[in-house]
C-alpha cells in the first residue's frame, strides 16, 4: 500500500528510445502500468507500521499512536531512527501528520540514518488529506499600534533579521520606490544614468538620474534591485546601499552586481527597497534590522483583519546525506503544505569571474553557471539523495525556490504538487560540476501546477530549472507567470560535450502561459550550450506535446524580446514533436542552428492542430489542488 511510488510513463531510458525508433508513447505506458500493478501486490499484503503526529500532541509521553499521538514530526524520526538499529525493515514505516499547523523555528533535518531499507520506504504524509499538514516557516506578528495613518508597527525581535513578509496567504512588498504597477508585475522601474568614460567601477556603483531620488530618505538599510547589464535583462541583483554622494548622484554598493550597472551608454532598469520612506500605499512594508521594529500597511486597511507573518527559516525540510555515496533514499513526504520561508539579505546569480569560487576544478570557468553558496537552497532541499518521493505538495509563498536539487540526487519524484508565489524557482536542479561525474539523473517530475515564480528574483525565474543533469522528465504540468523562464535546460559553452550531463532530457504535455514578462535574450523553453556542436548521433532530448501562449515583456525592456522556444549556445541534440506556440513576442522557435529535429511544429507550414492531445497537455484529472486556471 506503501511501496515505493507507481511512475506514471514508463522508464525514460526506453521511452525515449522508443520515441526515436517510432513506437508510440502509450503502449510504452500500458506496459509499465501494468508491470508496477502487479509489483505493487506483494506490497498490499505488507502491513505498514505507523505513528501519528499531532498539533496536540505530546512528543515526552506516549507511544505516538492514533489516540496518543506525539507532537512533533523530529520526535517521529528520531524515534524511527533509533529502531531502526535493531529492527531492518520488513515493511513500510508511515507516520501519519494530523491536520493543522506545524510552526517551524529550525529546519527539519533527514539524513541517510533516516532512509528506509530492503525496499521499503519511510513515509511521512498529511493523514487527513493533501495539504491538511501545513508547516510554516513563520510565526505571526503580534503586539501591533498605530504609527502614522494607515501604518502599524510591532517590534520583532528574532536576533536574526527576516527579508520577506507574508500578509493573508500572499507576500507583502518591501517598501519600494517606484511603486509597483501590481502584484502581477515588477515594474516599474528607474533607469540608472549611463556608463561614461569618468564613471569606472560601474558594477559596485550606480548613478542615479537629477530628481529622482530625495535626499531626505533614511537609505541606511536600503537596497537596489537592479537588472544589471544596461539593455540587457539576464538577471537581477538585491544589493544593499553602502553610502550615496549626493552631489554626484553616485550610490556605493555594498557587493558587485553580475554585471555593469551601466552598458554601451544606457542605464539598466533598477529600483529602490526598504526604507521606511519609501512606505507610501497598501501590501507594504519596512523591517528595520537595527531596533528590530516592523512597520506594515495592511492590504486592507486595518491590522485588526490581517495575519502578518514573519519568516524564522529559509528551509523547511532538509534531506541530505553526508557524500555521494552515503545518500538519503527511499523517503517519501506526501500531501504536506509548507509555507512562509525567508530570503536572503542580498542576492546575485553565479561568480563574477571564472575561479572566483576558489574551487580547484576541472573547468574554473562553470563558477559564473551556478548559485553563491549561501543561496543553495529552497523550502525542500535535497542533496545526496536516491529515490525520494515528493508527492501533492502545496508549496507557497517562499522565500527562494520551492525544491531545491543540488549535486547528487537521482531518482527523485515530484508529483501532483501546487508550487506557487514563489521567491525563485519551482524546480531546481544543480547537477554536479562539470567533470566530477554524471550524480544528478533520472528525476521525473510530473503532474505538477507551478505558477508566480522568481517573486524576488525576477532575473533567474524558472518554473523547472535543469542545470548540467539529464535523462529527467518533466510532464503532464502547467507552468505560468515568470518574469523570463517556464522550463530552462543549462550548462556552459565551454564544456565539451563528454563532461556535458545536460543531454537527455523529456519535456511533455506541458501547458506554458504568461511567462518571459519582464526580460529579454530569453524563451519560455530555453536550453543553453545544452550541446556545443551539432552532434553526429539522433536527438537524446525530446520535446512533445507542448502549447505556448503570451510570452511578452514589459514595455520597459529593451532587450532582444523574449521567444517561445530559444535555443541558445548550441541548444542542439532535440527532437520538437507536436509543438503550438502562440501570441508571442519574439520568435515562436530561435535558433541560428538546424541541429534539431522538427515534427509538426507551429512555426512550420505543415503543422496539423488535429494532432495536438490537447485534453492531455497539463495536470492530470486526479491532481489533488484546485488550479487557478483548469
Amino acid at each position: 500500500m506503501f511501496g515505493r511510488p507507481r511512475r506514471r510513463l514508463a522508464d525514460l531510458t526506453t521511452r525515449r528510445r522508443a520515441w526515436l525508433t517510432g513506437v508510440t508513447a502509450l503502449v510504452l505506458v500500458s506496459a509499465a502500468l501494468g508491470a508496477t500493478t502487479a509489483a505493487g501486490a506483494d506490497d498490499d499484503r505488507c502491513q505498514a507500521r505507523e505513528y501519528f503526529v499531532s498539533p496536540d500532541g505530546s512528543d515526552h509521553k506516549g507511544p505516538g499512536d492514533e489516540s496518543r499521538p506525539w507532537r512533533t514530526v523530529q520526535h517521529a524520526r528520531d524515534y524511527i531512527r533509533g529502531q531502526r538499529d535493531t529492527d531492518a525493515m520488513g515493511c513500510d514505516i508511515v507516520v501519519n501528520i494530523r491536520a493543522g499547523d506545524y510552526i517551524v523555528d529550525e529546519t527539519i533535518t533527514f539524513t541517510e540514518a533516516d532512509s528506509g531499507s530492503n525496499g521499503h520506504s519511510v513515509v511521512y504524509r498529511s493523514y487527513d488529506g493533501p495539504g491538511q499538514a501545513r508547516f510554516l516557516g513563520a510565526r505571526p506578528v503580534t503586539g501591533w499600534e498605530p504609527y502614522d495613518g494607515q501604518i502599524y508597527r510591532a517590534r520583532v525581535d528574532r536576533g536574526e533579521p527576516f527579508h520577506t513578509l507574508y500578509e493573508g496567504g500572499r507576500r507583502a512588498t518591501t517598501a519600494r520606490e517606484p511603486n509597483r504597477r501590481s502584484d502581477e508585475e515588477w515594474a516599474p522601474y528607474f533607469v540608472s544614468g549611463p556608463a561614461r568614460p569618468d564613471r569606472t567601477g560601474t558594477q559596485s556603483q550606480l548613478w542615479f538620474n537629477t530628481g529622482e531620488w530625495d535626499q531626505s530618505w533614511d537609505l541606511s538599510q536600503a537596497q537596489v534591485v537592479i537588472w544589471s547589464g544596461g539593455r540587457w535583462a539576464w538577471f537581477t541583483d538585491t544589493v544593499p546601499i553602502q553610502s550615496v554622494n549626493w552631489g554626484r548622484n553616485q550610490v556605493h554598493l555594498d557587493y558587485w552586481t553580475r554585471y555593469h550597472t551601466s552598458n554601451d551608454e544606457r542605464g539598466s532598469r533598477y529600483f529602490l527597497q526598504n526604507s521606511l520612506d519609501l512606505l507610501d500605499q497598501p501590501g507594504e512594508y519596512h523591517y528595520d534590522h537595527d531596533d528590530g521594529m516592523l512597520y506594515y500597511w495592511p492590504r486592507s486597511g486595518s491590522i485588526d483583519d490581517a495575519t502578518v507573518w514573519a519568516p524564522t527559516v529559509r528551509t523547511i525540510l532538509d534531506i541530505a546525506g553526508s557524500s555521494p555515496t552515503a545518500r538519503v533514499h527511499d523517503l517519501r513526504f506526501q500531501g504536506l503544505a509548507l509555507a512562509y520561508t525567508d530570503f536572503v539579505d542580498w542576492y546575485r546569480y553565479g561568480w563574477i569571474s571564472k575561479g572566483d569560487s576558489g574551487e580547484r576544478r576541472a573547468y574554473p570557468i562553470y563558477d559564473r553557471q551556478v548559485e553563491l553558496p549561501r543561496n543553495r537552497f529552497g523550502a525542500v532541499t535535497l542533496t545526496n539523495t536516491r529515490h525520494i518521493d515528493l508527492r501533492d505538495l502545496h508549496i507557497a509563498n517562499t522565500g527562494f525556490t520551492a525544491v531545491f536539487l543540488l549535486f547528487a540526487n537521482d531518482h527523485v519524484t515530484v508529483s501532483g504538487s501546487l508550487l506557487e508565489y514563489l521567491g525563485g524557482d519551482g524546480i531546481k536542479v544543480e547537477g554536479p560540476y562539470p567533470g566530477d561525474g554524471d550524480l544528478a539523473h533520472d528525476n521525473v517530475f510530473t503532474n505538477n501546477y507551478i505558477h508566480h515564480v522568481g517573486e524576488l528574483v525576477p532575473g533567474d525565474a524558472s518554473g523547472v530549472e535543469i542545470q548540467n543533469s539529464g535523462s529527467n522528465e518533466v510532464s503532464h504540468s502547467v507552468i505560468e507567470h515568470s518574469a523570463r523562464y517556464a522550463v530552462s535546460l543549462r550548462t556552459r559553452p565551454e564544456i565539451p560535450n563528454e563532461d556535458n550531463y545536460a543531454s537527455g532530457n523529456a519535456l511533455e504535455y506541458l501547458r506554458i502561459a504568461h511567462v518571459g514578462k519582464d526580460s529579454g535574450d530569453t524563451g519560455a523553453i530555453y536550453a543553453y550550450a545544452v550541446h556545443n556542436e551539432e552532434p553526429h548521433l539522433p536527438p537524446t532530448s525530446v520535446l512533445n506535446q507542448i502549447t505556448i501562449d503570451d510570452v511578452h515583456a514589459d514595455p520597459s525592456m529593451e532587450d532582444g524580446p523574449p521567444h517561445g522556444v530559444h535555443m541558445d549556445f548550441g541548444g542542439c541534440g532535440f527532437r520538437f514533436s507536436n509543438i503550438e506556440v502562440s501570441n508571442v513576442q519574439g520568435d515562436a522557435y530561435h535558433n541560428g542552428k538546424g541541429c534539431n529535429v522538427k515534427e509538426n511544429v507551429s512555426w512550420e507550414a505543415d503543422f496539423d492542430a488535429s494532432r495536438m492531445q490537447y485534453d492531455q497537455i497539463g495536470v492530470t484529472d486526479d491532481f489533488p489542488y484546485p488550479t487557478p486556471n483548469p
